[in-house]
């Protein structure tokens, strides 16, 4: 079972991610992109801006990301478990022994869609300028490139 889910981006086309280290919140771009940007191979893993630690592209959800992809898959799982169960009344009845289904599963709303706040500063890299991010405009020291994890002031 596949579920599409879709997170906003911010009015300059920044998507809000979480470093699974620092547990710090900024943004990397996700809109239209240069042509350097599209040539560009995607690295095995990123670093987070604000503390340069990598991890794999899947492990920059935020908190409430993890938990809308939660509530939006929770309507169709109660759907396919509903399904099933309606599938297992159908068959065992005999002359004997009948079945009856009585209920059903509930099945919970779709979440309300995530709204993106126009927040935070942008920031490019010189080695990978072509990959912007957004950080917290509070954020002092370095930052860290997105791609490539070098040290840089801003």
């Amino acid at each position: 079972m596949e579920i599409e889910v879709h997170f906003p981006l911010d009015n300059d086309g920044f998507l809000r991610r979480e470093c699974p280290h620092c547990f710090e919140q900024f943004k990397w771009h996700h809109g239209p992109a240069n042509e350097e940007a599209e040539s560009a191979v995607d690295p095995p893993a990123y670093h987070c801006p604000l503390c340069g630690q990598p991890a794999g592209r899947t492990s920059w959800y935020t908190q409430t990301q993890l938990d809308y992809m939660d509530a939006a898959a929770a309507p169709a799982i109660a759907q396919a478990i509903d399904g099933a169960i309606g599938e297992l009344f159908k068959g065992p009845s005999t002359k004997y022994v009948k079945f009856n289904r009585t209920g059903h599963v509930d099945i919970p709303d779709h979440p309300a869609p995530l709204a993106e706040p126009d927040d935070m500063v942008i920031a490019a890299s010189p080695c990978h300028g072509y990959e912007p991010v957004k950080v917290p405009a509070e954020h002092t020291g370095p930052l860290y490139c997105l791609i490539c994890g070098a040290a840089f002031a801003v």
